[in-house]
C-alpha cells in the first residue's frame, strides 16, 4: 500500500500529515510508530490525521512517535490548518478561519499574515482535571526527583503540563530528568514537561521534554502552559513571547476571556508517498 503524505514543521517540531477524510487508515498506532521512525521512516515528532468532523470543518487526531494518541498539539494544529488552506480547500471556500475538532475540544485558527493564530481556550488549572494526583490548583508544589527537589506548577492546555522555572535551561539536563517527571506517580496520563528561564517580564526561555516523544525543538501547548504558569508566578505578564530552540512563538493569556492566544508560523517541507 503505498501513502500519500505531507511533511511540515513549526518552529523545528516537524510532522507527517496524513488525509484520512475516507477513513480508510487501519492500526495508526503502530502506523506512526514506522512513519515517524527518523532512520526506518519518513521521521517526525508526531503524525497528524485529518479526519470529517460532523462538529466543526475537520477533525484532527494526533499520534506520537511512540505510537501514544494525545489530545492536543499547538504546532501541529498550525501546520494542519496550513495545509487544509493549502491543499484541501477551493479559492471560493477560503476563510481567513477554521474550526479543528480535536480530543481536547473544538479549536479555532486564524491566518494572520504568514503567521496562524490559535485560540487555545481557557487554561485547566485544578489537579485531579489536568491530571495531577493532587487537589485544587498545583502552583510551585515541590516535587522529589532522583537527588533533587523541583517545584512544578501544572496546567492543562487540552494535555497536560508540569512547568518547573531555572537560572539556566540551556545548561539544565533535560535528557536525564525529563523522562522521569514524564513518568511519575503524580501523572496518571503522564505529562509533558517544561524548563522555563524567566528573562524579562515580556520574554522567556523554555526547553520541554514532550510526552511519548522526547525534547523537541518546540511546543506550542507547552509554551501556553509556561505562559499561563509565569503570569500565575508572578513572573512576567500576561503576554509574553517564548524563545525556543526552533524560533518564537507569542503567547497571550486574555484577561477578557481567560483564552489563551497562541500565534506562529508553520511551513511545508515536502511532499510524497511511501510504501507501508
Amino acid at each position: 500500500m503505498r501513502l500519500q503524505f505531507t511533511k511540515m514543521q513549526a518552529l523545528g517540531n516537524d510532522f507527517i500529515i496524513l488525509d484520512d477524510r475516507s477513513a480508510s487508515l487501519k492500526r495508526i498506532s503502530g502506523l506512526s510508530r514506522k512513519l515517524c521512525d527518523r532512520r526506518f521512516g519518513i521521521g517526525a515528532d508526531q503524525l497528524l490525521i485529518l479526519c470529517c468532523s460532523a462538529k466543526a470543518g475537520f477533525r484532527m487526531r494526533i499520534f506520537n512517535a511512540d505510537g501514544s494518541e494525545v489530545e492536543m498539539c499547538g504546532n501541529g494544529i498550525r501546520c494542519l490548518g496550513k495545509y487544509i488552506w493549502d491543499s484541501v480547500l477551493t479559492p471560493a471556500e477560503k476563510t481567513d478561519g477554521l474550526s479543528i475538532e480535536t480530543h481536547a475540544g473544538i479549536i479555532r485558527i486564524f491566518r494572520r499574515g504568514r503567521l496562524i493564530r490559535v485560540d487555545m481556550g481557557e487554561p485547566v488549572l485544578d489537579g485531579k482535571s489536568i491530571p495531577v494526583k493532587i487537589n485544587g490548583s498545583v502552583l510551585n508544589h515541590p516535587v522529589k526527583i532522583r537527588d533533587r527537589t523541583f517545584r512544578i506548577t501544572c496546567v492543562s492546555m487540552g494535555n497536560p503540563h508540569a512547568v518547573i522555572v531555572d537560572k539556566n535551561v540551556e545548561s539544565f539536563p533535560l535528557q536525564q530528568y525529563g523522562p522521569v517527571i514524564e513518568n511519575n506517580a503524580l501523572f496518571p496520563n503522564r505529562t509533558n514537561v517544561e524548563f522555563i528561564e524567566i528573562m524579562d517580564q515580556n520574554n522567556i526561555k523554555m526547553r520541554v521534554w514532550e510526552r511519548g516523544v522526547g525534547e523537541t525543538m518546540a511546543c506550542g501547548t507547552g509554551a501556553s502552559a509556561a505562559g499561563v504558569a509565569a503570569a500565575l508566578l508572578g513572573l512576567t505578564r500576561r503576554r509574553v513571547t517564548v524563545h525556543l530552540a526552533g524560533g518564537k512563538l507569542g503567547i497571550h493569556w486574555s484577561p477578557k476571556d481567560n483564552h489563551v492566544y497562541m500565534t506562529g508560523p508553520a511551513v511545508r517541507v515536502f511532499e510524497g508517498t511511501i510504501e507501508i
